[in-house]
């Protein structure tokens, strides 16, 4: 049996289509939200004035030298290797290293559940 599997972004604000994810912080919690290209420029131009006057800081969390995290965890990396073997037992292209496409990961995922 062949599936499909097909994602769609619901804007969080009126429930319409999104065209993007919006990844912003407030107070220390990091957020993201999915937004219509309407209603993330909406928030982009409230925000812009605090922004243009506010300091950038890095993160406390930021990755240390090298990019590598150190709170990466020896299971989620074996899980990591599990879903790049099983992509290519599928004939599925993806590299040896860095970020797992979303679509593979969601197809993994699926084929776990069905």
């Amino acid at each position: 049996m062949a599936r499909h599997v097909q994602t769609a972004l619901v804007d969080d604000i009126d429930g319409g289509p999104a065209d993007e994810t919006v990844a912003f912080s407030w107070n220390g919690t990091s957020y993201e939200i999915d937004l219509s290209r309407k209603n993330a420029d909406a928030l982009r131009a409230l925000l812009e004035p605090y922004i243009k006057a506010g300091r950038h800081i890095r993160s406390r969390a930021a990755r240390p030298a090298g990019g590598r995290s150190r709170s990466t965890t020896t299971s989620s990396k074996q899980r990591n290797q599990a879903i790049r073997e099983w992509a290519r037992a599928q004939g599925l292209q993806i590299a040896e290293r860095g970020r797992i496409p979303i679509e593979i990961m969601l197809r993994y995922e699926n084929r776990q559940q069905g």
